[in-house]
């Protein structure tokens, strides 16, 4: 069976937190901001939205009003991750 295509900003997502993961974006640092992000991924302000919100419900990133968007923890190792659609144990 083959496998189903992501959506961009499920691969966003998984891009950024990757790189938290790999600590180029360590615990505490600010997220480009929303246009900044259009530019350097090259995708629109509503992928990048829709992978900010995927995020935060990975309990990787936090929202600031007016202040920004912050890494506040690590990705899960990719092991022991369920699958897409799967719920979490």
């Amino acid at each position: 069976m083959s496998e189903l295509p992501r959506y961009e900003y499920v691969k966003l997502a998984d891009a950024i937190a990757a790189e938290i993961g790999s600590g180029k974006l360590p615990q505490g640092a600010a997220l480009p901001g929303e246009r900044a992000m259009t530019e350097l991924y090259r995708v629109s302000i509503g992928t990048v939205r829709r992978a900010v919100v995927e995020l935060r419900k990975r309990g990787l990133v936090a929202t600031l009003p007016a202040k920004g968007t912050y890494v506040i923890g690590m990705p899960e190792p990719s092991g022991d991750a369920p699958e897409q659609g799967e719920p979490r144990a």
